[in-house]
C-alpha cells in the first residue's frame, strides 16, 4: 500500500516511517514543501493526487495552541481549509484519507471519557480549527477516517516528555498542573492505529468503517501524574530528579483554555479495527529508554 503522509517532520510522520520500514507491505511517501504548502490550500489537492496514493494520512497541522489565540485565521487555514484540500486530493486519486484530530474539539466538562458521539464544543482557536478540519474532510471525501488523539509524545521533536527532561537539568522543583486529565499517548500508538486502519481498508474496504474514532493509550493521568512518572522511570539516568508540585490550572494561566477532561474512550476503534493500545506507562518506558 502506498501511503502518502503530510507533516513529514512531525512526531506521527516519523513514528509511521519507522513502522512502515519494518512492514514490507507499506510504502510511505512524504508530502512536503516546496510542492506542498499548507498555507496555500488551493495547491494541495493537485499535489496529493499527483503522488498517486492508496491512502492519505493528514498529520500536518498548526499545533501552537496558545499562539493560535492571536493567529486564529492562520490556524483555520492550515487545520481547516488545508485539511479539506488534502481530503479532496485523496478523493481525486481514488484514495481514502485519515485525518488526525484532537481532544481539543471537546470542552472537557464531562466526568467520563469522551465518546465519538459526544457534543463538540472547542474552548479556543486551535480546537475550533481542528473541528473545522474534521468537517472539511468529511465534506470533501466520504471515504474518511478521523482519528482523535491526545497528549502525544515521542522520542522526536518537542513534547511534554522532552520538556520535562530538559527542565530537570536546571530545576530542583517543578510546578505541574494536576486538575487536567487525559491519556498520555506515544506517537507510535497512533502510528500503529493508522496501520490498523490501512490493513482493514486493504483487505476489505467497506463504507461502514469510515467515520470518527478515538485513539489513545490505555489508562489516564493528570499532567502532574505524567511528570512524576517520567522522573520515576528516568530518575537513575538523570543528574537530578526534581520534586514535582501539584498546582491548579488557575495557578498556571495560559492564553488558550485547555479541557479539564481530555480522556478519550477508544472502545469503538478497538471493536472496528482490532487494535488495543498499550497502557500509557508501558509506552512511556519505551520512549524514555530511547531518549536516554
Amino acid at each position: 500500500m502506498r501511503i502518502v503522509i503530510t507533516g513529514s517532520r512531525g512526531q506521527l510522520a516519523r513514528a509511521l516511517a519507522e513502522r512502515c520500514a519494518a512492514s514490507p507491505g507499506h510504502e510511505l511517501v512524504h508530502a512536503a514543501r516546496p510542492d506542498f504548502d499548507l498555507e496555500r490550500p488551493e495547491t494541495l489537492a493537485g499535489a496529493i493526487a499527483a503522488l498517486e496514493p492508496d491512502l492519505v494520512v493528514n498529520a500536518a497541522a498548526y499545533t501552537a495552541v496558545d499562539k493560535a489565540e492571536s493567529e486564529p485565521q492562520k490556524a483555520m487555514t492550515v487545520n481547516g481549509e488545508a485539511a479539506g484540500a488534502v481530503a479532496a486530493g485523496a478523493r481525486k486519486a481514488g484514495a481514502p484519507v485519515i485525518q488526525i484530530s484532537t481532544d481539543y474539539v471537546f470542552d472537557g466538562a464531562l466526568d467520563r471519557p469522551w465518546r465519538e458521539d459526544d457534543a463538540v464544543a472547542p474552548l479556543g482557536a486551535y480546537g475550533r480549527s481542528k473541528l473545522a478540519g474534521e468537517e472539511a474532510v468529511a465534506a470533501a471525501n466520504p471515504h474518511h477516517v478521523v482519528l482523535r488523539t491526545a497528549w502525544v509524545y515521542s522520542p522526536f521533536g518537542g513534547n511534554f516528555v522532552k520538556t520535562m527532561l530538559r527542565l530537570a537539568e536546571t530545576h530542583d522543583e517543578l510546578d505541574v498542573v494536576a486538575d487536567q486529565t487525559g491519556n498520555p499517548t506515544s506517537a507510535f500508538v497512533v502510528a500503529d492505529a493508522v496501520l490498523s486502519v490501512a490493513g482493514r481498508l486493504s483487505v476489505a474496504p467497506a463504507d461502514d468503517v469510515f467515520g470518527t474514532y478515538h485513539v489513545a493509550a490505555a489508562g489516564t493521568a493528570s499532567w502532574c501524574d505524567f511528570a512524576r512518572a517520567i522522573f520515576e522511570i528516568a530518575g537513575p539516568d538523570l543528574p537530578r530528579v526534581p520534586k514535582v508540585n501539584a498546582i491548579t490550572t488557575a495557578q498556571y494561566p495560559t492564553p488558550a483554555r485547555r479541557p479539564a477532561n481530555s480522556r478519550l474512550d477508544t472502545a469503538r476503534f478497538e471493536r472496528t479495527f482490532g487494535y488495543h493500545p498499550p497502557q500509557w506507562r508501558v509506552s512511556l518506558e519505551e520512549t524514555l529508554a530511547r531518549i536516554l
